[in-house]
């Protein structure tokens, strides 16, 4: 095998289905042609509510309910099963040989409004029910369904988790521990996440148009997953080969629980990583599909990242799909790296749409020399394409395309890893946390108060592991350190709470202090804050081996040298509602 090729990884199969079509051609076909999928919301009451608009898929509600499934798993399963008839994959010839890694937001939120109106309104819910409101649920279901028996991980770093995953099954691929994942991301629409941003007044009244003259985001649901595999897996069984996977970079804010830094700098290293470990400059650029909202803070802070790095790029091209396919959370990262493979193979950059006589004037006096494609498909080679997601938490992720094989930078590192330092919170059942627990740290009670209990655990005991090592974060080190969190149910209690009142009080009730707690990344999100850890940032739902996972990943993290330093952590929660489920369960 030649150098070029062993750590080359392809992408051989494409599945897609959100507010564009049921398949990659139909959504394709309509984000080319600036065709939206936002319309007038179907799926819940938005009564009393300032927005009623979203993307939504068009599979029929019978499609999209299932005994056994949740939503976003049937939405993944579907999304899964073109990837892999895409890519002619037989997975019944080596099970063992590929696996599943699905990014996701709100989990089984959709199980979790069903479970709990029944609860609520008709005395009883179905257990069925509860084995599908966790997020760790969405890859093992997938993996469940074609047989597959390789790593199987669910990443949960809401709106970046889609594009993580990839950077997740990629960097599996070339340290040798997998032929082949689909791998990408699956949400679901749900009114937990509208009353979540809704209470934010985070939506937008009309569609929404990034960099624009847009006013918040809107939602949408679906599912993106690719068939990755090793260059020599994907030859030596005649696979068609769309392009290949370059680098990624991870990085943290460490700024704000729902607003990015806005001089953009956290972004900007992961876009930067993701270049330098490309083996590209960013001239080489010439496509990137944009995290791109619609709010103004993201879009300014993205805006600002772009320019400043692309400053001497004449040639790019930026846009955002968000504005046909609505934000799918979790899924979008997936949605947006699908779409950028076609925008590779077809030489076609797809437009942001939405944009008046007014808006082009507008654009034309701030875009520079970037090329951000207002309303109309753009036909030009590309032959490196970026896309980029940011998200709650302040955690940030790019990933690179190219049209033709490269040789990458191996940045491996040979050096033993240790463990010099540990924090541990246990108890029998429940653990008393006190004011002496955050007091020992610095911790004021401002910052305390905003905590869910998941997040409160998570924070006294990275920051009791970072002392036991010795360890003081400043600027001089603050992007050299990383972060793996392992969760089974993540903050269960808190997104329940959140939805129970939804259902008892309507969409309109959503708590604007509690619902950035309802993500699985807000505990590392927090930590970050409070520490100042710029650097990978990843939070994975894997039931109960999530803890062992989240150092294995780490350790991973280490030898690629992506980080100097880790702290992996396993947390969990126990509390009347966690009680509550598994004694519903019979546990």
């Amino acid at each position: 095998m030649s150098n070029i090729d062993e750590r080359r990884v392809v992408v051989t199969g494409l599945g897609l289905c959100c507010a564009l079509g049921d398949n990659v051609s139909e959504c394709w076909n309509s984000a080319v042609n600036g065709i939206t999928g936002i319309k007038k919301i179907k799926s819940f009451s938005t009564d009393e509510c300032y927005a009623n608009l979203g993307a939504e898929s068009h599979l029929s509600s019978k499609e999209l309910s299932d005994e056994d499934y949740d939503r976003s798993s049937l939405l993944c399963i579907k999304a899964a099963g073109e990837a892999l008839s895409d890519a002619g994959y037989d997975v019944s010839e080596n099970p063992e040989g590929i696996g599943v890694i699905v990014g996701n937001c709100v989990g089984g939120a959709a199980s979790i409004d069903v479970y709990y109106t029944d609860e609520m309104k008709n005395g009883g819910g179905k257990s069925k029910d509860i084995l599908k409101m966790t997020a760790s649920a969405i890859a093992n279901n997938v993996a469940k369904h074609f047989g597959m028996n390789g790593v199987t991980a669910n990443i949960v770093n809401a709106c970046a988790a889609g594009t993580i995953s990839l950077s997740y099954a990629c960097d599996l691929i070339r340290a040798g521990k997998a032929d082949a994942f689909a791998a990408g991301g699956s949400d679901s629409f749900t009114s937990l996440a509208f009353a979540g941003f809704h209470a934010l007044h985070a939506l937008d009244e009309s569609p929404c148009s990034p960099f624009n003259n847009s006013h918040g985001i809107t939602l949408g649901e679906g599912a993106g997953v690719l068939i990755v595999e090793s260059y020599e897996h994907a030859k030596a069984r005649g696979a068609k080969i769309y392009c290949e996977i370059l680098g990624s970079g991870v990085s943290s804010d460490a700024h704000h629980i729902t607003a990015p830094r806005p001089d953009g700098e956290g972004q900007m290293l992961a876009i930067n990583r993701a270049i330098k470990k490309s083996g590209l400059v960013p001239n080489d650029i010439d496509y990137i599909n944009a995290h791109g909202t619609g709010t103004a803070k993201n879009d300014e802070a993205e805006f600002l990242s772009l320019h400043t790095i692309f400053d001497g790029n004449d040639h790019l091209s930026v846009s955002s799909t968000k504005s046909m396919t609505g934000h799918c959370l979790g899924a979008a990262g997936s949605i947006e790296a699908v779409l950028t493979v076609k925008a590779v193979c077809e030489n076609v950059v797809p437009p942001t749409i939405g944009y008046t006589e007014e808006n082009l004037v507008t654009l034309k006096e701030k875009a520079g020399n970037i090329d951000f494609v207002p309303n109309k498909k753009r036909e030009k080679t590309i032959n490196f394409a970026a896309s980029n997601s940011f998200a709650f938490g302040g955690n940030n992720a790019s990933i690179v395309f190219a049209k033709e094989p490269r040789v990458i930078p191996d940045n491996t590192n040979s050096e033993r890893i240790f463990i010099t330092g540990i924090g541990e919170i246990i108890g029998k059942n429940r653990v008393e946390i006190t004011s002496d627990d955050y007091k020992e740290h610095g911790i004021k009670m401002a910052f305390w108060r905003k905590l869910d209990r998941f997040s409160q655990l998570q924070l006294v005991g990275g920051m009791r592991a970072l002392r036991d090592a010795g360890i003081a974060i400043d600027d001089s080190n603050s992007a050299d350190i990383g972060i793996i969190i392992g969760t089974a149910d993540g903050p269960l209690t808190e997104i329940v709470n959140f939805q129970k009142n939804v259902i008892e009080h309507g969409t309109a009730s959503g708590s604007a202090f509690s619902f950035p707690n309802t993500v699985y990344n807000a505990a590392g999100g927090y930590f970050s804050i409070f520490a100042g850890i710029k650097g990978y940032n990843v939070t994975n739902a894997n039931g109960n081996q999530a803890g062992l996972q989240s150092l294995c990943y780490a350790a991973d993290v280490l030898r690629n040298g992506d980080e100097s330093i880790m702290v992996a952590a396993g947390v969990d929660e126990c509390t009347d509602v966690t009680e509550f489920l598994y004694g519903r369960l019979g546990l």
